[in-house]
């Protein structure tokens, strides 16, 4: 059995030490290493590595601005900003007194039409037929009393018992005894006969006119009066009571947040490869980053602007831009209109 002696054991010592020295002296230089690895991959990465294309769109829906189709003063407004309101529901009420005098006149006029329609189907009064016969027979009876005095007058004359100028004169009453007569009876067919078919047709069409005249005063007094076409919400009120407005002046303007949609603005370039019926998800800032998934559903051209340049021969080539309409596929009842919505566009699969 070998047992050390003290003597061995410090013989060893400094070997060790020898040892542990260069050891030390290299860790700090691994670590420099390994950091040194570590950056240059991350650079490497970074470098490679694609770089996200981040696309804005904006968040909108169908938008209806209600107007009048009259003049006046507004009277009332029952409905309030960020209301919702059913289809026909009342949104503004507009007040012109012009209008509904006009009315007033529409609707006397009619009555006077129509009381001489009825007048001309009653027909000519009783009275008035027989004040009419009595008249002709007064006539009749002042041709007969003519007729003597001139056959006296005119056998005195020949005889030389009178003058010529009173024969002249007998002859005068006699044209105007027979012209009154046929007057007379002219006045009383016309009693008995009553009024012609044309002037039936006349007091017809005064009535039909009037009823028309009332008709159109009415539609206008419907337009004073703004309803809602669809069931919808109050976006904006761009007038307030007491206002005086005119003909086709947006009032309120509504969104109907059943027809909600994400527009996107894109070059040309980036549109290739798109097309209608596909899916991809967008987030939602203004919802805590939500993400949701869109249809596209249509791709049009932007206009054509001032600053738009032809194609040019060489370098580069203008790009239009296309509008893009994608709808959220599953309803999101809290996506509002003018929500900022984000997508990594070459991520987007």
């Amino acid at each position: 059995m070998n047992v050390q002696t003290p003597e061995a054991s410090s013989a060893d010592a400094p070997k060790l030490t020898q040892l542990r020295e260069p050891l030390n002296t290299r860790i700090p230089a691994i670590i420099v290493g390994v950091v040194i690895a570590i950056i240059a991959c991350l650079s490497i990465w970074y470098l490679v590595r694609p770089v996200p294309l981040l696309v804005q769109g904006e968040v909108d829906a169908t938008r209806l601005d209600n107007a009048a189709r009259v003049d006046g003063r507004v009277a009332e407004i029952p409905v309030v900003r960020g209301e919702n309101v059913a289809a026909g529901a009342v949104l503004v009420n507009i007040d012109n007194p012009e209008t509904i005098a006009k009315q007033a006149q529409s609707v006397a006029a009619k009555i006077v039409a129509e009381a001489q329609l009825a007048n001309i189907h009653a027909g000519t009064r009783a009275e008035v037929i027989s004040a009419r016969k009595a008249a002709q027979e007064r006539a009749e009876a002042n041709v007969v009393l003519a007729q003597k005095t001139f056959d006296r007058t005119r056998q005195l004359a020949e005889h030389g018992n009178a003058p010529i100028a009173r024969l002249d004169q007998a002859t005068d009453s006699l044209h105007e005894s027979q012209r009154a007569l046929d007057q007379a009876k002219s006045a009383y067919e016309q009693a008995v006969n009553g009024y012609t078919r044309e002037e039936r047709q006349i007091a017809e069409a005064n009535v039909g006119k009037a009823v028309a005249d009332i008709e159109a005063v009415k539609s206008i007094i419907d337009q004073m009066t703004v309803y809602a076409p669809v069931a919808s919400q109050v976006y904006q009120r761009n007038v307030e009571p007491g206002e005086y407005v005119s003909p086709g002046v947006p009032l309120i303007t509504l969104i109907d947040l059943s027809d909600l949609w994400i527009h996107f603005d894109l070059r040309e370039d980036l549109v290739k490869g798109l097309k209608v019926g596909d899916r991809f998800g967008v987030r939602i800032p203004a919802l805590g980053d939500r993400r949701i998934t869109v249809e596209v559903k249509l791709i049009a051209t932007k206009g054509e602007y001032a600053s738009w340049r032809a194609t040019r021969s060489t370098g580069d080539f203008d790009l239009r831009t296309f509008s893009i309409r994608a709808y959220p596929v599953d309803r999101v009842s809290e996506l509002r209109p003018g929500m900022s919505a984000y997508l990594d566009w070459r991520m987007r699969e």
